[in-house]
C-alpha cells in the first residue's frame, strides 16, 4: 500500500534531471528496505482528480532498515510527473510511495560483474555497485555508460566518488554519442556492432565469458543492441538482466506483442484475482485488461506505468489463458513459469485465474 513520505532534498543533476531524497519514518523501515537495483512507484494526483503513478529506480547504496530513499528523475517530453518533480516539488512536500519492487537486482557476493547501461538507466546501477563493493571485497565491477554529453550525464559525481573508492575494483568506461572527449572512447552510439568490437578489449583479463552476470540498463535500442552483442559474444541467456526505460510504442507493438493481433475475449469471460490474500470473481468488459478488471473491483491492485515496463502489475497465472500486448519486464524464466503483466494480459478464455501474491 501506499504511503505518504516527506520530501527532504531536491538536488539538480542536469538541466533536466534532479535527484530526490524522501525520508522513512522508524516504523516504516522495513516496509522499506530494498535490494539492489529495486525501484518504487509514486503516485500523485493532477488538478482534475486524475491519477498518475510513475517507477523510479532507486540509487543509493541499498540497506536492511532505510531511513531515506533515493531517486533520480528525468524530465520526459510531455511527462506529467517529471515536469511536477522538476519544476514543483519541494522539500516538505509529501508524496505517495509504494514499498519497493523489481526483480533486477544484483545480491553482494563474490565474482566479476559488469553493466552497460544508456543515460537514466545509471539510476539503479548506481545502488547495484555501490552496494556490491561496500559489501563483498571479492567482487569486481566494469561499468560501461552512454550519455549524450558531459552536461547531461546523471550522477557524474557520484560515479566518479565510487570509483575513486574502489580504484582496483572498479572499471569505469565513459561513452558521449554527441560529443567528443579528450580522453576515453571515440563520441558515437554503443550499438550492437560497436559493442560487439569493444567488450573483448574492455574486458581483457577474464574475457566477456568470464563475467558471471551482465546488468543492462536504458532505452530499448541501446539494452536490445547490448543483449545481441552479448549473445554474439557466446554469454549465455541466463548471465544477462534487463531493464528498460523509455520503449517507444511503435517499435514495442513490433517487436513484443506476445500472440499477434489475436481473437478477442470471449463473451461472459471472468478473472479470478488473489491479492493480499483476499479473491475474487467479476466479469471482464469488453477490451478490459486483466489489471483493468481487477481495478474496477479492487483499488488497491498494484500498477504503476500500465506499459509493460516497470512489472509492479506481475501475476502469476494460475487457470485459463491471456494475450499480453508488450512485455519488457519479464525474463523468459519468468514467462516460463507461468507470471504475466496484468496490465498487458487480454484474457482469451472464459475464465481466467490470476495471484497477485504469487
Amino acid at each position: 500500500m501506499f504511503h505518504p513520505l516527506q520530501v527532504t532534498a531536491v538536488e539538480p543533476l542536469t538541466d533536466d534531471a534532479v535527484a530526490v531524497t524522501f525520508a522513512v519514518p522508524p516504523e516504516l523501515r522495513e516496509t522499506y528496505a530494498y535490494a539492489p537495483g529495486q525501484h518504487i512507484a509514486l503516485r500523485r494526483f493532477s488538478d482534475s482528480g486524475e491519477e498518475i503513478r510513475r517507477t523510479y529506480s532507486l540509487c543509493a547504496p541499498a540497506t536492511r532498515a532505510p531511513g531515506t530513499l533515493r531517486i533520480g528523475v528525468r524530465r520526459v517530453e510531455g511527462g506529467e510527473f517529471s515536469t511536477y518533480a522538476l519544476k514543483e516539488l519541494a522539500v516538505g512536500d509529501h508524496v505517495d510511495v509504494l514499498p519497493p519492487t523489481g526483480r533486477f537486482i544484483l545480491e553482494p557476493r563474490p565474482g566479476h560483474f559488469a553493466a552497460i547501461v544508456g543515460g537514466s538507466g545509471i539510476t539503479p546501477v548506481l545502488s547495484i555497485a555501490g552496494t556490491l563493493l561496500r559489501a563483498e571485497p571479492e567482487a569486481r565491477f566494469c561499468l560501461l555508460r552512454s550519455d549524450r554529453s558531459a552536461a547531461s550525464t546523471m550522477f557524474l559525481d557520484e560515479v566518479a566518488d565510487l570509483k575513486d573508492r574502489y580504484p582496483e575494483r572498479l572499471q569505469l568506461v565513459h561513452a558521449l554519442s554527441r560529443e567528443e572527449q579528450q580522453t576515453g572512447l571515440p563520441s558515437g552510439r554503443l550499438d550492437e556492432e560497436r559493442l560487439t568490437g569493444l567488450l573483448p578489449a574492455l574486458l581483457s583479463e577474464d574475457g566477456v565469458g568470464g563475467v558471471d552476470g551482465w546488468y543492462l540498463c536504458g532505452p530499448l535500442g541501446l539494452v536490445e543492441g547490448a543483449t545481441k552483442a552479448l549473445r554474439r559474444l557466446g554469454v549465455p541467456r541466463n548471465r544477462i538482466h534487463q531493464e528498460i526505460f523509455h520503449a517507444e510504442e511503435p517499435v514495442a507493438a513490433a517487436r513484443h506483442t506476445a500472440a499477434g493481433a489475436g481473437p478477442g475475449t470471449p463473451e461472459s469471460a471472468t478473472v479470478s484475482a488473489t491479492l493480499d490474500g483476499r479473491s475474487g470473481n467479476w466479469a471482464v468488459e469488453d477490451g478490459e485488461t486483466v489489471l483493468e478488471t481487477v481495478l474496477r473491483n479492487r483499488s488497491d491492485a498494484p500498477y504503476a506505468c500500465k506499459g509493460g515496463v516497470c512489472g509492479t502489475c506481475r501475476v502469476r497465472l494460475l487457470a485459463g489463458e491471456v494475450r499480453m500486448d508488450r512485455n519488457f519486464a519479464l525474463e523468459p524464466e519468468e514467462l516460463e513459469a507461468g507470471y504475466v503483466l496484468a496490465c498487458q494480459s487480454h484474457p482469451l478464455t472464459p475464465a481466467v485465474t490470476v495471484d497477485f501474491d504469487a
